[in-house]
């Protein structure tokens, strides 16, 4: 459990797939610790209904839970996004990426990116370098991004392999794709916090844990099988409170201000071996320049250190 009673009063705060579980309840723990909190959802109905949980569930009024839509497989909705937001707010002190798909069937987002390195990793990418200038303007904030132990499947770094058409059914591995998108959080945390250093913008990933949440739903589509298997785990799994707390921890806790570009798990720094890497640092560089390549981000949209 997260032991800090930090108070976020007065702070603003954004956490992606906010409406459904692990970030649900982390909009949830932040509402009630003070913040306004924008929850970032691809669908406003289900956005609408989860704000009007958290509303009753922590007694707030509606200028503190604020809703807004946010496809992250399409750069043309993270963009829209990013301007209303910063069209609203001077200030994040919080950014949260958190909205994910786990092993889904061989897909494509909006602009042609296999569906979850486009929507684990480019959405979120694009969505913090959109938010820079309001992350710095708010300083001390932070950039906490949901990875997954699952990264242990990634069987290549896979810089070639971002577009769906670089594919085939045949060869497509669910599992790796979802391991080399969770990589990928992990590599991205720690460049941006290479390239914000000194800034007073920290920079956090971690492993929330294994849960029963939607992100699962391709995983065992059968839904009697998928009963079956739940009950045989069960004793194995985290609830949502549970599985939301390191997340919580690395956007509230003021003992890991120093610790920018670090990896954890159960509210704890971990070792995260990065089994195809050769140099970390190096492929965390080059992910970055592919990733900017790929969303085709400009010096306008941009503060330059992100370039």
């Amino acid at each position: 459990m997260c032991l800090s009673d930090a108070r976020l009063d007065g702070k603003v705060v954004i956490v992606t797939g906010a409406n459904t579980g692990i970030g649900k309840e982390t909009a949830l723990d932040l509402v009630n610790r003070g913040a306004k909190v924008y929850m970032a959802c691809r669908s406003m109905a289900r956005g609408n209904a989860a704000a009007a949980d958290i509303k009753k569930l922590s007694k707030t009024g509606d200028d503190r839970v604020v809703v807004r839509e946010l496809n992250l497989g399409s750069l043309a909705s993270v963009r829209a996004f990013a301007k209303k937001f910063k069209s609203e707010e001077t200030k994040l002190d919080v950014l949260v990426n958190n909205a994910g798909v786990g092993v889904p069937p061989l897909g494509a987002t909006e602009d042609g990116f296999e569906l979850q390195v486009g929507i684990n990793h480019l959405g979120h990418f694009l969505l913090t370098v959109l938010l820079v200038e309001p992350l710095k303007a708010a300083a001390p904030s932070r950039v906490v991004t949901v990875s997954s132990r699952g990264t242990k499947q990634a069987d290549e770094l896979g810089f070639d392999k971002l577009r769906r058409d670089q594919h085939t059914e045949e060869t497509y591995v669910r599992m790796a794709a979802y391991g080399r998108s969770k990589l990928y959080n992990v590599l991205f945390s720690k460049e941006l916090a290479r390239r914000l250093g000194g800034t007073g913008v920290t920079t956090y990933s971690l492993h929330p844990g294994v849960i029963a949440t939607e992100i699962q739903r391709h995983l065992i589509p059968n839904k009697f099988l998928d009963a079956v298997v739940s009950y045989a785990v069960w004793p194995f799994v985290k609830d949502v409170v549970h599985g939301a707390q390191t997340t919580i921890c690395a956007a509230v806790d003021p003992a890991l201000a120093n610790d920018s570009g670090k990896y954890y798990s159960d509210c704890a720094e971990k070792i995260h071996d990065c089994y195809v890497c050769e140099d970390i640092d190096s492929d965390a560089e080059k992910l970055w320049r592919v990733s900017l390549e790929a969303v085709k981000v400009t010096a306008e949209e941009t503060d330059k250190t992100m370039l």
